[in-house]
């Protein structure tokens, strides 16, 4: 079985800080996170900007600070959203990818989310695909309903996605697909042979949908974006914390973890400066 990816997201556009106190705003702030998660085994870093007065953006510039700010620490690979906040422009959701990052998601459907709705119209998905084809970025199919699995392979035959496939089933949304075995499975099942897949799950469901995925070959995504607990009623103190307590039952289940450059050569992401 291949070494497993860990991917940490950080801070998401929803959490709040009176949620968790440990939850970071400003670059630096994200970027040690980031930096601690990545020494203790993640991968990849899932990135949301923020104001520092914690209100969600797209901004170019902002995403850039923090870019710069991860940079300075670790050679993580950096995975921006294009998911924004609910209620967000296509055009806002954007401007990260203008900066070229290795990876971002790329959202393949509409679904409810809580009280809101994630709009994607397939003409603004083929846009955003488009952008991300244009500047060189390996996209992410965040993928919360089984109908958006056809959707990202309806994007490849179209020819608007080219090279390696990686999935990223997010489970447990309110409104969303629910959090069970038998739904991870049947998504697992609607992806081609040689493509990978992530699972998130959410809230209380992170560690058991990870569980789930070392067991089935698949790679795992924890932080304080799906998840704010370490048990039931106890805050988790890091994002550090939740990424190692993958490692370790990984490692105990017999599966490696693998470094950033592994995780890339994994997922056929060409660096800039390689």
């Amino acid at each position: 079985m291949e070494k497993c990816i860990i991917t940490v997201a950080v801070n998401g556009a929803e959490v709040t800080r009176e949620q968790q106190p440990a939850l970071p705003y400003t670059p630096e702030e994200i970027a040690l996170e980031v930096e601690k998660a990545h020494a203790v085994g993640a991968s990849i870093a899932h990135i949301h900007a923020r104001w520092d007065d914690g209100s969600s953006t797209q901004a170019k510039e902002r995403y850039q600070e923090i870019i710069e700010q991860i940079q300075k620490r670790c050679n993580i690979i950096i995975q921006v959203s294009t998911g924004g906040a609910v209620g967000m422009s296509i055009e806002e959701r954007m401007q990260p990818l203008y900066l070229k990052p290795e990876m971002a998601t790329l959202s393949t459907g509409t679904a409810n989310f809580g009280d809101g709705v994630f709009m994607n119209a397939p003409r603004d998905i083929e846009r955003i695909a488009t952008v991300m084809k244009q500047e060189g970025v390996r996209p992410e199919f965040e993928i919360f309903e089984v109908g958006m699995i056809n959707n990202a392979l309806q994007l490849v035959k179209k020819g608007f996605v080219e090279g390696h496939l990686h999935f990223d089933f997010v489970l447990g949304v309110p409104g969303a697909i629910p959090a069970t075995i038998q739904h991870l499975l049947h998504m697992v099942q609607q992806i081609p042979e040689g493509a990978s897949w992530t699972v998130a799950g959410i809230g209380r469901h992170q560690l058991p949908m990870a569980m789930h995925a070392l067991v089935l070959g698949g790679h795992v995504r924890v932080g304080f974006e799906d998840n704010i607990y370490y048990h039931k009623g106890v805050l988790a103190e890091s994002n550090a914390q939740l990424a190692e307590r993958i490692v370790r039952i990984a490692r105990e289940l017999g599966r490696e973890i693998a470094t950033p450059d592994e995780a890339r050569k994994m997922l056929g992401i060409v660096r800039g400066d390689a």
